[in-house]
């Protein structure tokens, strides 16, 4: 038998406002989980009933040094805190395993989002990728129509270099006999060279220009479509995001409300037992 000790004082016990304050926000945050299936709620009753259950325990330490069986009364104090620490304890692993769940559910949720928008982009991306090789091929056909054009000239091209030269010799015969000096005739024939070469010059940009302005009325074309494919996907994904949110806050309103009609069976079952 354990002789007598004198009461001591509990070093910054928390007063009786605050355990009551612990057991209203105990009280509270288990009917908010009951009503909304919140996690937040549920931890910090959780950690409510855990402050209350040292508080008690504390208190009763405190007590135990007034009775005359101090080991006793310190153990039965021990054994109670234990057993609400043990209860506490299995809620929280519950609570833990309903949060990892929630998680996986969601991450799940979000990886068959993106599968959906890839299969749902699938279509647009096969029309992108027809549209790609049909430009690589028409661009192949050009090429090849361009070789055998100039292939086909070839002969015509080379007839025509011996015309000019037959007609440059006989242009240097005619002017020899107008009595212009070989000098003057290289300078005449500069002149025209430089004539020819900047006509040639304009010619070739007016080309230019043109093919450039024809490329640029069918890339214009090109991303006229796009857009008009990729609105009509827009239109389709926000559709059915909103269908999706529309779907699960019928289903979390329905939730809710079955929650809340537990909530007050139990409350009136509690009633009635009291």
């Amino acid at each position: 038998m354990s002789a007598p000790v004198f009461a001591q004082e509990a070093p910054d016990a928390p007063t009786a406002a605050a355990v009551s304050a612990a057991s209203d926000v105990s009280a509270q945050g288990s009917g908010q989980a009951l009503a909304a299936n919140d996690f937040d709620a549920r931890q910090k009753a959780l950690d409510a009933r855990t402050a209350e259950n040292d508080y008690r325990y504390a208190v009763a330490q405190h007590n135990c040094y007034s009775k005359f069986f101090v080991n006793h009364c310190l153990n039965s104090a021990r054994d109670e805190m234990r057993v609400v620490a043990a209860d506490i304890r299995k809620e929280q692993l519950a609570l833990d395993d309903e949060k990892r769940v929630e998680h996986a559910r969601q991450r799940d949720e979000q990886a068959a989002v993106k599968r959906a928008q890839y299969e749902a982009d699938a279509p647009a991306r096969a029309a992108q990728d027809a549209r790609n090789a049909q430009a690589y091929e028409d661009k192949q056909r050009q090429h090849q129509l361009n070789e055998a054009q100039r292939e086909a000239e070839a002969p015509q091209r080379a007839a025509n270099a011996q015309a000019y030269q037959q007609k440059q010799q006989q242009h240097a015969i005619d002017q020899a006999q107008r009595g212009i000096s070989p000098s003057q005739a290289a300078a005449n024939q500069k002149a025209y060279d430089a004539k020819q070469a900047d006509f040639q010059r304009k010619l070739d940009q007016a080309h230019q220009q043109a093919a450039q302005k024809a490329q640029e009325r069918v890339e214009k074309q090109q991303r006229f479509e796009q857009k008009q494919t990729d609105a009509a996907q827009h239109k389709a994904d926000v559709e059915a995001r909103q269908k999706q949110a529309a779907e699960k806050t019928k289903q979390k309103q329905e939730e809710q409300a079955k929650q809340q009609q537990q909530l007050e069976q139990q409350q009136k079952q509690q009633q009635k037992q009291q």
